[in-house]
């Protein structure tokens, strides 16, 4: 896929700066709205964030998107919007993010050659085929139990992160029930961007809790690149 300029630069960003990838769920966030969320996960030092609201109107998502758009720009991070192309066109977004069920990923590119396109890979096999419809990152998922997919019964494990990669070359994020014990398990297993929802929308400090994961993000993959690289004795 020949990437245009604009998604070359906002892949720039993805791929030097993102660890930690901040999802909002303003229904598992203890009575704290969006709002609130987005400028804590951004005092926190997050470099991307995903809008994801399944229950509100159109008009309210579009206002919602604006307000994403006019704070992630203002510090220049990255906003990524869950499912709705039309809104993330409409607001100026970086990129969308889609599930197995929502608009193809190969319509998707045809409508926006500029967005960063995200797909989930729930199997092997679409993750093998997620380069090939467009995507530009894929994420593997869910790892473990997690209360955003309550009718899922069947969960990855950190095992899946190193077969999944090895079908697409192209980056990847992780997510599904994810507490901050499990990062040095998954950096161990190849995971360099860890996706979250309750992990900081039910923290009681946002903003320093999503300065303590990306500090441990970034600590424990430095240290499983080091051990990858160091010489057998």
């Amino acid at each position: 896929m020949n990437e245009s300029p604009l998604l070359r630069q906002r892949m720039d960003i993805f791929l030097r700066e993102v660890t930690l990838y901040p999802v909002s769920c303003e229904a598992l966030a203890n009575g704290r709205s969006d709002a609130q969320w987005l400028d804590s996960v951004l005092a926190g030092g997050a470099r991307i964030v995903q809008l994801r609201d399944k229950e509100a109107t159109d008009r309210v998502l579009y206002e919602k998107a604006l307000l994403f758009r006019r704070k992630t720009t203002a510090v220049g991070a990255l906003l990524i919007v869950n499912n709705r192309l039309d809104i993330a066109m409409a607001v100026g977004a970086d990129g969308i993010h889609l599930g197995n069920g929502d608009l193809p990923a190969e319509a998707a590119r045809a409508l926006a050659p500029d967005l960063i396109i995200g797909v989930s890979a729930n199997t092997e096999a679409q993750a093998a085929s997620a380069r090939e419809r467009g995507a530009s990152y894929f994420n593997i998922g869910p790892i473990y139990p997690t209360q955003t997919k309550k009718k899922l019964t069947a969960f990855l494990g950190p095992e899946a992160i190193a077969a999944f990669a090895a079908r697409c070359d192209l980056p990847f994020t992780v997510m599904g029930g994810i507490k901050f014990h499990h990062l040095r398990e998954l950096t161990q297993a190849g995971a360099r961007r860890i996706a979250v929802v309750t992990a900081l929308t039910q923290a009681e400090d946002i903003t320093a809790e999503t300065g303590r994961w990306i500090a441990a993000i970034t600590a424990n993959s430095r240290a499983s690149a080091d051990t990858s690289t160091r010489p057998s004795i």
